[in-house]
């Protein structure tokens, strides 16, 4: 995500982020498609794999999430937050129309965009530690939905292969 046309306002609390900014990157732009300038990370690299790939994917934005909660992120940004990432979980985890939506949809980049531009408003507000209880509440919510998801398309691609035999 710290590209060099990126520009933000250093402060002390936002360079304690950088590895937000290298972990968004590496997740959402790390590669480009050769002959190209259409980036892509290892989001939509883990979502070919099964089940596991999701849930990985999941855990890396869960953590950069909280992260961001705890260094002053609002109740609010924190809940955009969320919604970007329960949109890219949800919406990922689809047999290969989810696929095709990682590679377009980069929840990391939008939410780490959206951490500087309320850095650069100057609506920082702390430590964010009144608000991690209820991110913790809603990543558990968010896990046990994905977790749902991908047990509901594991039967009905069961019952499909099941029905050819």
């Amino acid at each position: 995500m710290a590209t060099e046309n990126t520009h933000y306002t250093r402060t002390p609390r936002s360079e304690k982020l950088k590895w937000v900014d290298h972990i968004a990157y590496l997740m959402d732009n790390q590669f480009r498609f050769p002959g190209t300038n259409f980036r892509f990370g290892l989001d939509p690299i883990l979502g070919l794999l099964p089940f596991a790939g999701d849930i990985a994917s999941f855990g890396v934005s869960a953590v950069l999430i909280l992260t961001m909660a705890r260094h002053g992120a609002s109740g609010k940004l924190v809940a955009l937050m969320m919604l970007n990432i329960g949109l890219d979980v949800l919406i990922g985890s689809i047999p290969i129309l989810g696929n095709i939506f990682d590679f377009a949809f980069k929840a990391n980049e939008r939410n780490v965009r959206l951490l500087r531009r309320h850095y650069e408003e100057g609506k920082y507000q702390g430590s964010g530690k009144g608000i991690i209880i209820s991110v913790l509440i809603g990543l558990v919510l968010l896990a046990v939905l994905l977790v749902w998801v991908l047990w509901q398309v594991a039967e009905w691609l069961w019952q499909l292969v099941a029905s050819y035999f």
